[in-house]
């Protein structure tokens, strides 16, 4: 029972997080979700409730999303999942947690330390980004800090960047879920239909709180959010292929 409470609250608080700041679902609930459900049924879970929660945001913010960026991020991402499932045949998810997290928080550390230099936005940041985004949703279920890193760097306005990670999410969460499947890496969660349930409410009332918190947080500070939160995605991932190789 403990254990179904922990992850609703997960996936509720990290739904709130997608709405507010575009991307904060993989990052605030994986870790949690991994911890509790394990390293593979974990991100499945994940990448199930990314892709809702980025498909019913989406709605509220389809006008907003610059899908030029989106198309090209969206391609390489799908790009990039092909060798990250392929990965997960053959090396330890733990090791690529490790790594994932440091070249993560390596990134960020750069990219925020920039200051207010803002990078030329170039066709070959967005496929670097869209690439190692795919790859890292797939193995790690994080996918969100490789983009963060490039939105930050280029200088991209927080309010576009939200609302264009909502299409950007739901095709690289499906097309992981799809790679998975076919490359038979992975299996759907056997967890009771109620708890598939329940999980599916908490996302949208995590919507709804994240909503009403998105009309109040001005742009700079949902950008701030949006630094605290991929830091925090970056650490627990770290922490996450710490404890399964002691485990």
């Amino acid at each position: 029972m403990w254990t179904t409470v922990l992850v609703i609250a997960a996936v509720l608080v990290g739904s709130s997080m997608q709405r507010i700041t575009g991307m904060g679902f993989a990052l605030v609930a994986a870790p949690f979700l991994v911890l509790l459900l394990g390293p593979v049924d974990g991100v499945i879970v994940v990448n199930v409730c990314g892709a809702l929660t980025a498909s019913i945001i989406l709605m509220r913010v389809f006008r907003q999303v610059d899908w030029r960026r989106y198309g090209v991020l969206a391609v390489c991402a799908v790009v990039g999942i092909v060798p990250g499932s392929y990965v997960l045949q053959f090396v330890s998810v733990a090791w690529l947690e490790i790594s994932i997290g440091v070249l993560v928080a390596a990134g960020l550390t750069i990219s925020v330390n920039l200051g207010r230099v803002v990078v030329r936005d170039r066709l070959g940041f967005r496929v670097m980004a869209g690439m190692t985004s795919g790859f890292m949703n797939t193995t790690a279920g994080v996918g969100g800090p490789a983009v963060s890193i490039y939105a930050i760097a280029t200088g991209w306005p927080q309010r576009s960047f939200a609302a264009t990670m909502q299409p950007y999410f739901l095709t690289i969460g499906l097309a992981s879920l799809a790679s998975k499947f076919a490359l038979g890496s992975a299996d759907l969660p056997q967890l009771p239909v109620l708890v598939w349930v329940l999980i599916g409410c908490a996302c949208i009332v995590g919507l709804i709180v994240g909503d009403r918190l998105a009309t109040v947080i001005e742009p700079h500070v949902a950008r701030r959010l949006l630094v605290i939160v991929a830091y925090l995605g970056s650490f627990a991932t770290i922490v996450r292929g710490v404890v399964e190789l002691l485990v």
